[in-house]
């Protein structure tokens, strides 16, 4: 049993105090003509009265303890691991290619949505890259900005500067936004229809290791024909994820799909907190205060 102020019960021994006068002390009877006759000795008449004459200091004891303010440990509790999830997104000219009934950026933001709608309670941020990165949505839950992102980030739309594909420089920036946050798993989705030249001569082993250090997941998504470029295996194989192929829309939130159930968020036990416990306390005061007025009715130590 906890207490807010434990100190307060120290007032204990006032109750205490009561009791033990109560059945040690002996009252002064007050004789009268037939206390000469013999009488029967009632003990268990003796110890009802005495019972029923401790229910006051009883029920100043519990409201001692009402003052000390009991507290008990509420129910434990699970909860859901945030996951922090930077959608790093290739914005290249080659991302308006048909795919489908739309082209392959507009597919690839309809999946990433779809995938936000069933992950629920994680954090998200958007990337964009071609040779320059762009961050347009910092890791938040609040995803309203993913549904008003496309009419602005379309290929069609952006600078030149968007035109090629630096995968390198786009995972070195997400890494940035990740660390930033120390709070959740990390995982960077990469969706991307090409090569990437600053992935040559090891430096895809570099990305993957400092990723890895840093404990960040990369999952990729190649949208596009054909094998997906070794380069970007190589960096999801070391850092713990994995390289997906996608040729259509249907197969594109299939892999979401597969994503999402390969990296399932984590439960965490919560520690329970502390919560007043009153409601046993105050049954027992109002149930001891209606015994100790019937009692009063008749049930009551009279000196005569």
């Amino acid at each position: 049993m906890l207490f807010a102020h434990p100190l307060v019960l120290l007032l204990l021994l006032l109750p205490i105090g009561l009791l033990a006068f109560q059945w040690r002390h002996k009252a002064q009877g007050v004789p009268i003509p037939s206390d000469h006759q013999p009488h029967q000795r009632q003990r268990l008449l003796t110890i009802l009265l005495g019972f029923t004459s401790s229910l006051p200091a009883l029920i100043l004891a519990i409201g001692i303890i009402l003052l000390a303010g009991p507290r008990k440990f509420e129910q434990p509790r699970s909860a859901r691991e945030m996951t922090n999830i930077q959608f790093c997104i290739d914005v290249s000219g080659s991302m308006n290619a048909k795919f489908g009934d739309g082209d392959r950026f507009e597919a690839a933001i309809e999946a990433v949505n779809s995938f936000i709608d069933y992950r629920k309670g994680d954090s998200f941020g958007l990337t964009i890259f071609g040779n320059t990165v762009l961050h347009w949505v910092p890791l938040t839950s609040d995803v309203s900005a993913f549904r008003c992102a496309p009419p602005f980030l379309h290929p069609r739309k952006l600078p030149p500067t968007f035109g090629g594909t630096s995968i390198g420089k786009a995972l070195h920036s997400c890494e940035d936004v990740l660390v930033s946050h120390e709070e959740g798993d990390r995982m960077i989705l990469l969706i991307t229809d090409g090569m990437s030249s600053d992935l040559y001569g090891g430096k895809d082993v570099e990305i993957a290791e400092s990723l890895k250090e840093n404990s960040i997941t990369v999952f990729g998504i190649h949208v596009a024909g054909g094998s997906p470029p070794a380069e970007v295996s190589v960096i999801s194989s070391i850092t713990g994820g994995q390289y997906f192929s996608a040729g259509d829309p249907e197969s594109l939130k299939a892999v979401f799909q597969q994503i999402d159930g390969m990296k399932q968020a984590p439960i965490k036990r919560l520690t329970p907190d502390p919560v007043d416990n009153f409601q046993p306390f105050i049954i027992a005061a109002v149930s001891l205060a209606g015994l100790y007025l019937l009692a009063l009715l008749g049930l009551r130590y009279n000196p005569w």
